[in-house]
């Protein structure tokens, strides 16, 4: 038994778990490349980052300044009528009347395109988010009503562009 003790011991086998156990070192070299490979994924991630919100930005600016570019190109039909009208000879009364008329319906047909409606209150109850009262005048009308419309306003999609400048009743009894 000793003869078999001597040869277990002689061959100089350490155990399994002695190869199988990397060194410090190989295990510092190992972090130290994981560490790397997530600086190296961070910096790109950053990047990315930044590049998104450079783009996002000039999307924004581009967006901004072009905004009113379908309705300024619907607006040059209108603007062309115009010039047209001035661009006569001698028009009638008649025919300068009739061109304007069609003009402003070529407006009108614009502004619903574009959902730009006006505000013609006449007759209706006092709304201060659709209306501005300039002055109150006596009326046989009841109390905070609309009497005389001084200016339409114009409402962008429920969004009150410009209010409507307005007169109101005082009331019979006040």
């Amino acid at each position: 038994m000793q003869d078999e003790l001597k040869t277990d011991t002689n061959t100089g086998d350490a155990g399994p778990e002695k190869d199988t156990m990397p060194s410090l070192e190989e295990l510092l070299k190992a972090a130290e490349l994981q560490a790397a490979e997530h600086h190296d994924a961070w910096l790109r991630a950053k990047a990315e980052t930044e590049n998104m919100r450079r783009r996002a930005a000039e999307d924004v600016d581009k967006a901004r300044k072009f905004a009113v570019e379908n309705f300024a190109g619907e607006l040059l039909a209108v603007k062309d009528s115009l010039e047209a009208a001035l661009a006569a000879d001698s028009p009638s009364i008649e025919n300068m009347k009739d061109g304007v008329e069609l003009t402003l319906k070529q407006l009108t047909a614009v502004f619903g395109k574009f959902n730009l409606h006006d505000i013609d209150p006449l007759g209706e109850k006092f709304d201060p988010y659709l209306h501005q009262a300039i002055q109150v005048v006596e009326s046989d009308q009841p109390a905070n009503t609309v009497v005389t419309v001084l200016q339409k306003g114009y409402l962008l999609h429920d969004r009150t562009l410009r209010p409507a400048l307005v007169m109101v009743s005082k009331g019979k009894d006040a």
